[in-house]
């Protein structure tokens, strides 16, 4: 059971490390709030005929936990998405790189706060090592930029995109039985419809960039990889082994988007990466080791 988490849940964050790319290949060929919208424009069109039987049986489910179903496709798939492209317009790539790593925490915070689940202190070592690999992922190896660090309005609402996500991530405990083709197509559905606002606001600003062949490549590849697959996946990978455990997988995204920038971008490897993948997978592998563990005496002790 935990293998295959483990295989969607480095699938997804290889998806969301490509989606890094993408954002940096769509500057000057497809705006914000248009790559956004479009990319569930095409989600749903996709997703329509694989689910559309599913929700017909699970319909019944739907109506009664649209609410919950709503709040988490707007708050995991539109706003912050929406929020992350936007505060990038305002502040750096190592402090949204650094903000992202506070997600396995807040995760954690939550998890027991609301639903009273502990963590051992080799998953919180796990927990620092991951952040770790982040910060020397974003700092580019080099721990004095992260002195002359500035936070502005876009560390602002980063901050709140961090919290959306870490919401969405731990609020999938509340998702109502149903097929998985039903739960991504009512997902995307309320995506879609949370994103129209703000392509309108994008039109209405003048602010729309309209999409060349570049800009359709790239929301084609929001639309089936960084949105359908890998959110299938990371539901998926959450319900196997849980929140707290799936969450931390979330600091290997600036590993393989810098990874990937390598490869794709033309850009060169260093020394540092190397290092920070180590401490990354060493630290995932530690907490998810322990809590392995930890998982399997609860089972034995009920």
């Amino acid at each position: 059971m935990h293998r295959r988490a483990y295989i969607f849940l480095l699938l997804t964050t290889l998806l969301w490390g490509g989606n890094s790319v993408a954002g940096k290949l769509a500057v000057d060929h497809v705006s914000p709030m248009t790559l956004v919208f479009l990319r569930w424009v095409l989600a749903v069109a996709i997703l329509l005929p694989i689910g559309f039987q599913t929700i017909r049986k699970d319909w019944p489910v739907v109506r009664k936990h649209w609410l919950v179903l709503a709040a988490l496709g707007a708050s995991g798939f539109t706003l912050f998405n929406t929020i992350f492209y936007t505060a990038l317009n305002y502040t750096t790539a190592i402090n949204v790189s650094i903000e992202q790593a506070a997600m396995p925490i807040l995760i954690i915070v939550a998890n027991f706060v609301f639903f009273r689940l502990r963590v051992n202190w080799a998953q919180i070592v796990g927990v620092v090592l991951t952040i770790a690999g982040v910060v020397l992922t974003a700092c580019h190896g080099d721990p004095r930029r992260l002195l002359t660090l500035e936070l502005n309005f876009g560390d602002a609402i980063m901050l709140v995109a961090v919290f959306l996500y870490s919401g969405y991530s731990v609020g999938l405990r509340l998702k109502p039985a149903m097929h998985w083709q039903s739960l991504m197509l009512a997902l995307s559905v309320a995506a879609l419809v949370t994103s129209l606002p703000f392509f309108v606001w994008e039109i209405a600003a003048g602010k729309v960039i309209v999409p060349d062949a570049r800009g359709w490549l790239v929301i084609v590849y929001t639309a089936v990889g960084a949105s359908a697959i890998s959110q299938i996946f990371y539901i998926r990978g959450n319900e196997l082994i849980g929140a707290n455990r799936a969450g931390l997988f979330i600091n290997l995204v600036p590993i393989f988007g810098t990874l990937l920038s390598v490869l794709i971008v033309g850009e060169t490897f260093q020394l540092y990466q190397a290092l920070a993948l180590v401490l990354v997978v060493g630290g995932i592998g530690l907490a998810e080791y322990s809590g392995r563990k930890a998982a399997l005496r609860s089972a034995r002790t009920r």
